[in-house]
């Protein structure tokens, strides 16, 4: 075998085209990589491996390259090509140093079709030929276009004489499943850090019922990314066949090529948190920024203009040579400057924030006691603040259901009296494999909220856009419960949706948004503007006495009895002379994954599919995975403490808002 080839290969291409830079980090132990591409937890959550195998159902009789070795797969895939025709899963094609491994090929004569494979939903009415308004390609499939482009052209120049095409083979949304318990078909099998799927004996293409993938030809888009540019070095084009070879180059001799800074830096795999320590592994991040910029470490030690929260112009700052967020200007910002009115902060108040702490008043953090009391006004006791997990399955429980329809497994729900009492009154679970458990969420719901009519409590939209899919599909179910209606006007007695571009329907009792709440009138500089729950309640357990009073010692905070906790937590707790995170203090949801890469879970997911990642990995684990009875009751026991303090968390904004606008007022 040729160990010395260090082949580029479609993977290691998708990250080049991202930034060139990443090749020579990538597959380095020295170096911190949070990348999720090859972590079952990623791949259980996106349901790519199941997807993969339903691909391969869908090409009967095909023959299946699954070799490790390079040499080998290329030559058992080289001998098979050798029929005129032959239906290929994992093809290897090298072409100099360039190595892919095709999802399916299908040889038909001197005809080859290159069909790459995607847990990606795809509706035709929606997003047609992957073209936005200006005939450019919508970043969103960009990534993939781009993958299966690099194929093409690996097969063009390895295979001439062979007229070479491109697909996408992509999970269709405007299908649905015509059989029952299709996804329990798939089960999993975890082998260490490597994931395969378990088909079912039996099943066949005919027993799939309707086919749920769709295969769109690219070849029209494959030939415009084919006669574009792609970035090789800083301000430097270059035309595809000459820059994917420089990246084969580049990586075949491990040589790295120059930095590329752009606002993407602030996502890369490769940057840690802080300048690492000579113990800690090297950060890619802060060798591109230190080579590119002339940095040291006490340069990183300052918020840069990655940390600006919610700001598009990052990468021209950074063109212009506007590194540190202090060297941003209001102009920069197009913001006036002025201070914030009775609706609080704008967006630009908190960059500006970001940029330079002026905001009124002064101190360690800005509260806007009055604002916050008036938003608070017409607040009606017992408050109950309620959390959800959800996840969005490729491959549907049940005949009728969409792929990616939206699944709620999960709530946890905290009531806050009007004497300071605080009660985990209830929670619900189901992740029984294969049960569908939308219905009996909703039923659980609202007998929980439904006792009084006090205020409800959400953080951020999430709730309200579940419940209102809840909705949607109670009403368009062939088979609806008994109590639809009862559980539609529940649904709607709580929740705002949207009617028309200028109209919007409230409820009587419709959630409050506590995110909204944090964004208008708190800011404190340590979450660089985010408004995240898991931001947001670090910043407060440092800015907050009243959360280091009643949650320094070990006694529930007040609540009485915890719903998971058999012994209580102190959650205000100090770690190196600083306030830990409370999420930092339970115990991992997997005890086969390292807490750094389950907290990352949500970084390594979709967009569509990234709220609540390590929920729905674990989620993901209960449906379709064999797990021992012990191991699946301490999964579960793992997401209820996590729900049950995604809840408290809300308690603790309240009550530490509550201390300051009351410290404020007296003031």
């Amino acid at each position: 075998m040729n160990q010395s080839i260090r082949y580029l290969t479609k993977s290691r291409f998708k990250l080049a085209a991202e930034c060139p830079r990443k090749l020579y980090y990538t597959g380095k132990k020295g170096y911190l990589d949070r990348s999720l591409d090859d972590s079952f937890l990623a791949a259980l959550a996106e349901g790519g491996y199941q997807v993969g195998e339903l691909a391969c159902l869908a090409h009967p009789g095909g023959i299946r390259v699954d070799d490790l070795d390079h040499d080998v797969a290329l030559a058992k895939t080289a001998e098979l090509l050798q029929q005129d025709e032959v239906t290929i899963f994992e093809a290897a094609i090298a072409f100099g140093s360039m190595f892919v491994r095709a999802d399916v090929l299908r040889k038909i004569g001197t005809r080859i079709e290159i069909i790459e494979v995607k847990a990606k939903s795809y509706s035709a009415k929606k997003d047609g030929d992957f073209t936005g308004a200006k005939g450019q390609l919508k970043s969103e499939f960009l990534p993939y276009l781009q993958d299966v482009a690099f194929q093409r052209y690996v097969a063009q120049n390895a295979l001439p004489g062979h007229q070479v095409h491109a697909f996408l083979m992509l999970v269709d949304k405007e299908q649905f499943s015509t059989v029952d318990g299709l996804n329990q078909r798939f089960k999993v099998v975890v082998e260490g850090r490597r994931l395969r799927v378990q088909v079912e004996p039996g099943t066949t293409l005919e027993s799939l019922g309707q086919l749920l993938l769709a295969t769109v030809p690219v070849d029209e888009q494959v030939d415009m990314i084919l006669s574009d540019t792609l970035t090789v070095e800083p301000k430097e084009q270059r035309p595809f066949p000459e820059a994917v070879g420089a990246f084969a180059l580049a990586y075949s001799q491990d040589t790295p090529l120059p930095p590329v800074p752009s606002s993407a830096c602030g996502g890369c795999q490769f940057k840690a948190p802080s300048w690492p320590l000579p113990e800690q592994p090297k950060s890619g991040f802060h060798e591109c920024w230190s080579q590119a910029f002339n940095w040291g470490e006490a340069d990183f030690s300052e918020a840069t203009v990655l940390d600006l929260w919610n700001f598009r112009g990052k990468t021209q700052l950074i063109e212009q040579g506007v590194l540190k967020a202090k060297q941003v200007t209001l102009e920069d910002l197009k913001f006036d400057g002025e201070d914030p009115g009775v609706n609080g902060m704008t967006r630009q108040h908190r960059q500006w924030y970001i940029c330079q702490p002026a905001w009124p008043g002064g101190g360690e953090y800005y509260f806007d006691g009055a604002g916050y009391l008036s938003a608070r006004a017409g607040w009606k006791f017992p408050l109950h603040c309620i959390d959800f997990e959800t996840s969005a399955v490729a491959i549907p429980f049940a005949s009728g259901r969409h792929p990616y329809e939206l699944t709620a497994f999960q709530f946890s729900h905290h009531v806050v009296y009007e004497d300071g009492r605080v009660e985990h009154r209830s929670q619900w679970l189901c992740a029984k494999p294969g049960v569908d458990p939308n219905i009996d969420f909703v039923r659980a719901l609202c007998n929980a909220l439904s006792k009084d009519n006090g205020t409800i409590f959400r953080w951020s939209a999430h709730e309200n856009t579940v419940l209102n899919k809840l909705r949607e599909e109670l009403l368009a179910s062939a088979t609806p419960p008994k109590d639809k209606d009862a559980l539609v006007t529940f649904i709607e007695s709580i929740t705002s949706r949207s009617v028309s571009s200028k109209e919007k329907i409230h409820g009587p009792r419709t959630m409050v948004d506590l995110c909204d709440i944090a964004e208008k009138f708190y800011f404190h500089p340590s979450t660089n503007g985010s408004n995240s729950l898991k931001k947001v309640l670090p910043a407060l357990m440092k800015s907050s006495t009243a959360l280091r009073e009643t949650y320094g010692k070990a006694n529930y905070g007040g609540m009485g009895v915890s719903l998971n906790f058999v012994e209580p937590i102190a959650w205000w707790q100090e770690g190196d002379g600083e306030v830990m995170d409370p999420y930092a203090l339970l115990p991992p949801v997997f005890d086969d994954l390292s807490r750094d890469e389950a907290d990352a879970a949500d970084e390594g997911l979709s967009e569509e599919l990234k709220e609540g990642g390590a929920a729905m990995a674990a989620y993901a684990r209960l449906q379709f995975e064999d797990l021992p009875d012990a191991r699946r009751a301490n999964m579960e026991s793992a997401l209820l403490r996590y729900c049950e303090l995604d809840t408290l968390a809300m308690v603790m904004a309240i009550q530490a808002w509550d201390h300051m606008a009351a410290a404020t007022a007296k003031s």
